[in-house]
């Protein structure tokens, strides 16, 4: 059975109650339904606020049209080597998936947190933000830097502009870990990413004049049938050295919209595809191989006429995260946690992006990536007090 939830404007925050156990922080956290197309200054306010009663300023960067912002905050000495605990704060909609309970109001069952954005990845804020009073009180010798993005689930959008003020403003941090839901397993790699939409502008006539029209609709079944074949010249030609799964660039074509009738010879088609990239190679060269591609049919359309185009735009790009030698991120991981392998995953993240600002990092959360995204999205508890474990080993280290 599905149930659907009307949602109610929230009442404005408190911020007289200083101090929140993780499980407080990951309700109200998970209270503000930000929805990448939604803004989510509310829980950036109501994080200034909460920091600003303890005493710890913050900037804001707002984004182009002021409808979302980034944060980032220092707790402890303004010296180099501290720790960026770095985490994102949009999460993915709720339409059309069958919740069991209000999605944006946290529910415990059976040991476990239910809500949007319980593993992805509001409860990695959620704890390190309860735990500022303890980083205050513990005097820490190296700061801990908190960044807070916007829209990094349609394309890690609100990100760079934070970072690179942070890598030109902060004292060089001796680590970033981004909390993405890992299960608290250490991350040191991960696919880059490359998203596009093609459109494909073709020229109208009836279908029984086959030759007097252009199909972009039949001419986009070609682009994706040699987009397809792209990756399955990379499946063959695998390396049995690349660790992702699966071990080779991919490439996928999600959402085509086009046609008017079925006998109308379609003028327009789009199709939106991403290419998830392993170390070493760049989507935007996969934008180039289609362009060549493209130029004999474009030859073949303009003969019918003129105004027929094949146009690739970029929606989004982020770089992959690659392992480094003797990095210092994950260096501190392995001290953290005790763990000693490594691993990677194919997924993209902000990591690549703070690692190609030129610092070190490494991803590490709690909650599991296969709840993600999905209804009734959930958090183990004992995940939750394994990153407490975490923070309290880092606020040591940091000690």
């Amino acid at each position: 059975m599905r149930i659907f939830w009307q949602r109610i404007k929230p009442l404005t925050p408190r911020t007289d109650l200083k101090s929140y156990s993780s499980k407080q922080f990951i309700e109200k956290l998970v209270s503000f339904a930000t929805v990448s197309s939604e803004s989510n200054l509310p829980l950036i306010q109501f994080v200034q606020s909460y920091l600003a009663g303890h005493g710890v300023s913050c900037k804001i960067l707002p984004s182009a049209d002021g409808k979302k912002a980034n944060l980032y905050a220092t707790i402890g000495p303004m010296t180099g080597g501290g720790v960026i605990l770095s985490g994102h704060t949009d999460v993915v909609p709720v339409q059309g998936q069958p919740w069991e309970s209000d999605p944006f109001q946290v529910v415990e069952k059976n040991n476990r947190l239910y809500g949007r954005g319980t593993a992805d990845m509001k409860s990695f804020l959620a704890v390190v933000l309860a735990f500022v009073p303890e980083m205050l009180k513990k005097g820490l010798r190296k700061p801990i830097h908190l960044a807070l993005s916007y829209d990094e689930e349609i394309g890690c959008f609100g990100a760079p502009a934070m970072i690179n003020e942070m890598a030109e403003k902060l004292p060089p941090p001796m680590a970033v870990i981004v909390g993405e839901p890992t299960s608290m397993r250490i991350i040191n790699a991960h696919k880059g990413i490359g998203s596009y939409t093609t459109t494909v502008t073709g020229h109208e006539a009836h279908s029984s004049q086959i030759d007097h029209g252009v199909s972009a609709v039949m001419t986009a079944a070609r682009l994706i049938t040699y987009l397809e074949d792209l990756m399955l010249e990379n499946r063959r030609n695998l390396s049995p050295d690349v660790p992702f799964d699966p071990p080779y660039t991919s490439v996928h074509v999600g959402v085509i919209k086009g046609g008017t009738a079925v006998n109308i010879i379609a003028r327009d088609c789009s199709f939106d595809w991403d290419v998830r990239t392993v170390s070493g190679e760049d989507a935007r060269d996969y934008v180039n191989k289609l362009n060549d591609f493209c130029m004999p049919l474009l030859k073949e359309m303009h003969k019918i006429s003129s105004d027929c185009s094949i146009v690739t735009t970029v929606n989004a790009e982020a770089p992959g995260l690659s392992p480094e030698t003797d990095g210092t991120a994950e260096q501190l991981c392995k001290h953290l946690t005790g763990k000693k392998q490594m691993e990677t995953v194919s997924y993209a993240t902000e990591a690549g992006l703070f690692q190609e600002a030129g610092l070190s990092t490494v991803i590490c959360g709690p909650g599991s990536i296969n709840q993600a995204h999905r209804p009734n999205e959930y958090i183990e508890i004992s995940q939750i007090h394994k990153f407490e474990l975490f923070m309290h080993n880092l606020m040591e280290y940091l000690s």
